[in-house]
């Protein structure tokens, strides 16, 4: 089971206690529910492994919830018990998806079986769930790792050669460049193929919590450890583990981290027992390494064990030749996932793109794409349709720029108020920008409120409070 949570929901207190004491023995996380309403609400605050339902109870039937359960977390296995030893029942238990139905009274050593039976195959499930997405990402990443020119090509020859052994490697490049594609590539031409690969950002984790992420936690380690959680080494057992940005790592956990590169396991916090790891480390930063263990912030033993390998990734200022196939990429991307039917750009275009600095890299290139795309009003894109991008002091006339027009908008709007009368000016112009603003992006992402919170770059639920209150009328096609 992925989880290590039960849930048990039964309207006899004796039941919920006996299952209680008895599983709770076994080291599993028990919530009880004496209703199928409160075994809703937990369903919705928890994520369990397996969920132990009576068949009849007062407001909401355990076949009821089984079909909730079944549609909304599938992941979790379903064991039906009931009194009744009718054929419907179990026939009914069954279609709907339960794992396994135990008829009362159950002996402990059946249901104990069952639930072993049932981590099993939900370890079976996940496997294979996990193998499917793996492979996925696999063919994907054939077409995501784009680039002919001759850094690349270097990139491509030294991946081949080190991809298959065992070997640490340091991937090093400025932000944008790609690594954690790059480590995903190594990870999908090694031997591990078929394993897990972990990604953790390590300066994206605080401080507090970046050794409970990598080694995990014993039940009751600290506050509020109230079961037992695996770090990212378990998690990543057999296959890859991506330390971005281990530059940021602060330096206690650096010698615990050199001390697993050395020893091969872990121990878990609040735990005493060493845990053995087979995992291959490709780290990843996009500062200088060297630079920092001159300064102390970098223990030199750690830099020596990481650097085995290092991959230098160009930045895509060196890389101009790519630049014409990573935009077909973006536009063939953005066509598919927002709807937009840019096809290409003109000439000008490609030659403002070609000569832009690109400080950002490759991610900064894929979102001016992606912004484009929405905004343009043509099926090419044209230098006025990336105006942030244009040299300074010869950026065309004011009104072809986004800025500009607000501008003169602005001018022509309050020339003729009384700017001492008002005293909610910035309020009163922001939801006459927000508004159209958002409309907007909805209608070129066919009201898909989630990509369009993603355009934006605004929460979700941020999103619909602004629909809301602004007003915007939501299409029903």
């Amino acid at each position: 089971m992925k989880s290590n949570r039960i849930l048990v929901a039964d309207d006899e207190d004796s039941i919920r206690w006996v299952l209680s004491k008895a599983l709770t023995k076994k080291g599993f996380a028990i919530d009880l529910a004496a209703s199928g309403g409160e075994a809703l609400d937990l369903l919705g605050k928890h994520s369990y492994g397996l969920a132990v339902l009576d068949i009849k109870m007062p407001d909401i039937s355990g076949l009821d919830l089984l079909s909730h359960i079944h549609k909304e977390c599938p992941e979790t296995l379903v064991i039906i018990i009931t009194a009744e030893t009718t054929m419907k029942n179990a026939v009914e238990a069954m279609k709907r998806g339960a794992f396994d139905y135990i008829t009362k009274p159950f002996d402990l050593d059946v249901l104990d079986a069952t639930i072993l039976k049932a981590q099993k195959a939900g370890e079976v499930t996940g496997e294979v769930h996990r193998l499917k997405e793996e492979l996925k990402e696999h063919y994907q990443l054939e077409r995501t790792l784009i680039g002919q020119s001759q850094p690349m090509q270097e990139v491509y020859k030294t991946l081949g050669k080190v991809a298959p052994s065992e070997v640490t490697i340091l991937l090093t490049g400025e932000s944008g460049t790609g690594k954690e594609l790059v480590a995903r590539a190594i990870h999908y031409n090694s031997l591990r193929l078929g394993k897990p690969f972990i990604a953790l950002n390590c300066a994206a984790i605080p401080r507090e919590l970046l050794e409970s992420e990598l080694f995990g936690f014993e039940k009751g380690a600290f506050t509020g450890a109230v079961e037992r959680k695996i770090g990212k080494f378990e998690a990543a057992s057999g296959g890859t583990l991506f330390l971005d940005e281990i530059g940021d790592m602060p330096l206690d956990l650096q010698v615990k981290l050199l001390r697993v590169l050395q020893e091969k396991e872990i121990t878990r916090m609040g735990g005493n027992n060493p845990i053995p790891v087979d995992v291959r480390i490709v780290a990843a930063t996009n500062q200088n390494l060297q630079e920092k263990v001159r300064e102390r912030t970098f223990r030199e033993d750690l830099y020596y064990r990481l650097n085995v390998v290092p991959i230098s990734l160009p930045p895509l200022r060196k890389r101009p030749k790519d630049i014409p196939l990573l935009v077909d990429f973006f536009l063939e991307k953005a066509r598919e996932n927002l709807g937009t039917n840019t096809q290409g750009c003109i000439p000008e275009a490609m030659r403002l793109l070609l000569n832009y600095n690109w400080p950002g890299n490759v991610r900064e290139l894929e979102n001016a794409i992606q912004r484009a795309s929405l905004l343009s009003s043509g099926p090419l894109l044209t230098p006025s349709d990336f105006p942030s991008l244009q040299p300074e002091g010869n950026s065309g006339p004011q009104q072809d720029s986004l800025e500009g027009l607000i501008a003169r908008k602005l001018e022509n709007s309050l020339g003729t108020m009384d700017i001492g009368e008002i005293d909610n000016l910035y309020d009163m112009v922001l939801v006459q920008l927000e508004r159209p603003l958002i409309r907007i992006v909805l209608e070129k992402t066919r009201y898909n409120q989630v990509r369009a919170a993603e355009v934006l770059g605004i929460n979700r639920n941020t999103l619909r409070k602004k629909i809301q209150n602004l007003k915007i009328e939501i299409s029903k096609s």
